[in-house]
């Protein structure tokens, strides 16, 4: 039933029967972004060869492999997409295409001559699916020795999945209507149901903001002192808010100067990339974002308290301080997960601090996974009506956000991400537990894939840590934990209800 402009779920998959045609646009376009991925494995070929590493040869075959079976599903499924995509087509291809480019993109890394990721798929396909994901949890020790091309393909990755999802979240996931999406439904997308327009209409203007705030950051790194090639992995890691390194000990590895400027972009990361198309075309009213303000001035307030908490407590000098709570802040509420050093070892209040700010995240629209600004910022609008309704029984409160009301379909939306949000989270903390892992590795992993943060807590996965010594069971199923938090949950999890198949 449709009411006004508001869509409900059962109406937007209530599209007929589902079918192999109404399947073929979906497998067309996931052929061609593994031919697109395909070319991608020629860099790290590229930067393996200069060096003469043997690797070369496994992202050339990995690159001739995607390409024949992305060449192959294109043609088979060749068909015109002018039309766009329905809602429901739209449902399947997000997980279908996120899949299906982390598997090929494990294959340069499992047929590599690299051992800890050779010997094993799951874990080449745990650091594809985390690098696609921008999760940035890793299997690999030793990075600084590691292979170049292997460094750069999982930036690559990374910086891929970011404007992925930001191209996913400005045009499709509202449409959609996910999680409280909706809101940010723009008028042109209020009047059609086809999204693929959409996509084609903003794609050029945020790649070219992403690319040029990625070979800012690039150029800055590069004077700050890192090697050209530590300054194009870190650029292409730190606007994606990924957070891969070439080092084990991620940030904390280079100078002072390299860290303000990862601190910088990530902040930078972590902001709607359409804002910085509406402020170069001259739209300064932009400025008064409501979700970029809460943001940032919730980093800030962060940022201030641990540094006088740090300050205080006697560990650090003001300075020293305040550049190691901004960069550890902002990395965690980025969900960049980079590190300048092992904030686990500050104490129990340090680790609660992270702990919580783990679940936050970036702005919808951003490159920044958690459960988002906005969704919090709706959240206590919420609460701050209901405790006024106790109070006044009989008041009439008006639930605004951004100077807009709050329409009913997206607090429910909203209310109900964050009850499934914390039953994932607890059903992913018990199977983890039930795999072997103790209580802290298993909450903090639990939240740091759904959020796709990177490191979680502890000696095993902590900012010193990684993934390396879990299980494989495990790793599978943090595996799927990225890509449920990355997709925002529903637009994985609706995949397996029946009633989306039989229409």
């Amino acid at each position: 039933m449709r009411t006004g402009n508001v869509i409900s779920l059962r109406d937007r998959l209530a599209f007929g029967p589902w079918s192999p045609p109404r399947l073929r646009p979906v497998l067309h376009l996931v052929g061609r972004m593994l031919l697109a991925l395909s070319a991608a494995m020629l860099l790290p070929a590229v930067a393996d060869l200069i060096v003469r590493n043997p690797d070369w040869r496994a992202f050339l075959l990995g690159s001739g492999l995607t390409f024949a079976c992305g060449a192959g599903l294109t043609y088979l499924t060749r068909c015109r997409l002018t039309g766009g995509l329905s809602l429901r087509q739209a449902f399947v291809l997000t997980p279908l295409a996120w899949t299906a480019i982390a598997l090929f993109g494990a294959l340069p890394l499992y047929i590599s001559d690299y051992a800890q990721l050779r010997d094993s798929f799951t874990n080449a396909f745990f650091e594809s699916m985390s690098g696609l994901t921008t999760t940035g949890s890793t299997v690999i020790v030793g990075l600084d020795a590691a292979p170049p091309g292997i460094l750069l393909w999982r930036a690559l990755l990374q910086w891929l999945g970011g404007i992925g999802i930001v191209g996913v979240a400005i045009a499709i996931l509202p449409a959609l209507g996910v999680g409280g999406m909706q809101l940010f439904r723009t008028e042109s997308s209020d009047r059609s149901e086809k999204v693929m327009p959409r996509v084609r209409e903003i794609a050029m203007a945020l790649g070219l903001v992403y690319l040029g705030l990625t070979v800012i950051c690039g150029i800055l790194y590069w004077l700050a002192g890192m090697t050209p090639f530590e300054a194009l992995v870190h650029a292409l890691t730190t606007l994606s808010t990924g957070g891969f390194s070439t080092s084990d000990s991620s940030m904390g590895k280079f100078g002072l100067a390299a860290q303000w400027i990862g601190t910088a972009f990530m902040l930078a990361g972590g902001i709607p990339f359409v804002l910085y198309v509406r402020l170069l075309r001259g739209e300064r009213d932009s400025l008064r974002n409501s979700q970029a303000q809460a943001y940032l001035g919730f980093l800030l307030v962060m940022s201030v308290g641990l540094t006088i908490w740090l300050v205080l407590s006697g560990r650090y000098g003001l300075e020293e301080a305040a550049r190691l709570a901004a960069f550890n802040v902002v990395s965690v509420v980025t969900t960049t997960g980079y590190a300048t050093t092992d904030y686990s070892l500050w104490g129990n209040v340090a680790i609660g601090v992270f702990f919580g700010l783990t679940f936050i995240g970036g702005c919808t629209g951003s490159t920044a996974g958690g459960i988002k600004i906005f969704r919090f910022e709706v959240m206590f609008t919420v609460l701050r009506s209901y405790l006024r309704q106790l109070i006044y029984p009989k008041g009439v409160f008006r639930r605004m956000y951004a100077g807009r009301l709050l329409p009913e379909d997206v607090i429910v939306s909203v209310v109900v991400f964050f009850a499934f949000f914390f039953a994932c989270y607890s059903a992913f903390t018990i199977l983890l537990m039930a795999l072997d892992l103790d209580f802290l590795t298993s909450a903090s992993a639990a939240v740091t894939v759904l959020a796709n943060v990177g490191p979680g807590l502890g000696p095993t996965i902590g900012p010193a840590g990684n993934f390396a010594t879990v299980p494989d069971a495990a790793k599978w199923l943090l595996a799927f934990g990225m890509l449920l938090g990355r997709l925002e949950l529903f637009t994985v999890l609706v995949l397996f209800l029946p009633q989306f198949w039989r229409g």
